[in-house]
């Protein structure tokens, strides 16, 4: 899986999960901030207050009750004679405690806290592990920017000849083209040290990228030549400028080429393209060109 794909799925999980926040958060219409109490425990509260009250003003009373009850009795003994009269009496009242609010109302507001702070903290955490995954953590093959293995010299050559003159590497953003031999010594004195050592190998890498605004520069068959048809810029089969507004020739890679035959291309390394003018083949058009023009 790609850096770029590591990193778009932990973005997704990151706001997946913050959408889930906050719907969880929105839904919670009784708690309306940190150490508020629900609506529900308010109304008891208030209740219970009324019922405190309620309860004091019962044990004020309590003494003129027990007094009218004593009265009662006397008044019924002395209408019976020596029976007594049997009063049904009230039980005794328990004294009301208000329940803790904290106790009440705090659990569910605790719940959604706690699974809030939690889901961001995974959040949060699954980003820093991709992060970790897509910036830190070797890979174990080359890409872009750094050193590209594209194959055998002798498959590449190959496939040049069936690509009629041109193979692309598309790991390497570059084209790999046939340098012919009677032109090292001219090229020698053109060229750095860092590109004639895959030049002498009979082969040269150039950046896909015009030197122009950049586009992807591609071949010409009937010319034989690059030419880019965002502007009209031309090169020879060896990326050497020949007509069109490009500043210089195509840009090269460096490219080392083992014993075996294995061709590892640096496309971390940029050499800029050989001045206007410079032509080390001598190769002129072979055809009809793709964009119109010729040497000017």
């Amino acid at each position: 899986m790609s850096t770029a794909a590591i990193i778009a799925i932990a973005v997704g999980a990151v706001l997946v999960l913050a959408a889930v926040s906050f719907f969880t958060l929105a839904r919670r219409s009784d708690v309306r901030g940190a150490g508020a109490l629900s609506s529900e425990t308010l109304d008891r509260d208030k209740a219970n207050r009324k019922d405190s009250r309620a309860f004091e003003a019962a044990a004020t009373s309590g003494a003129s009750r027990s007094a009218a009850l004593a009265e009662a009795e006397g008044t019924a003994s002395r209408g019976t004679g020596t029976g007594l009269a049997t009063v049904d009496t009230e039980p005794a009242l328990v004294p009301w405690v208000a329940p803790d609010p904290e106790a009440i109302g705090v659990s569910r507001r605790q719940f959604f806290n706690r699974a809030t702070v939690t889901l961001m903290t995974a959040g949060l955490g699954s980003f820093a592990a991709a992060s970790f995954v897509g910036f830190l953590w070797p890979t174990g093959t080359g890409g872009f920017g750094g050193s590209v293995p594209v194959g055998k010299l002798a498959t590449i050559k190959d496939g040049i000849e069936q690509g009629g003159g041109f193979f692309y590497a598309p790991e390497a953003r570059s084209w790999i083209t046939e340098y012919p031999t009677e032109a090292l010594p001219v090229a020698s004195t053109i060229y750095p040290a860092s590109l004639l050592t895959a030049m002498e190998q009979g082969i040269v890498v150039l950046s896909q990228k015009c030197p122009h605004l950049g586009c992807r520069v591609p071949e010409c068959p009937t010319s034989q030549w690059f030419e880019c048809q965002c502007h009209g810029s031309q090169y020879n089969r060896v990326g050497e400028k020949k007509a069109g507004p490009a500043p210089r020739g195509m840009d090269r890679h460096p490219a080392t080429i083992s014993a075996s035959g294995d061709v590892v291309i640096d496309t971390g390394t940029v050499v800029p393209g050989p001045a206007i003018g410079v032509n080390t083949t001598g190769q002129e058009a072979e055809g009809p060109h793709c964009t119109g023009g010729g040497d000017h």
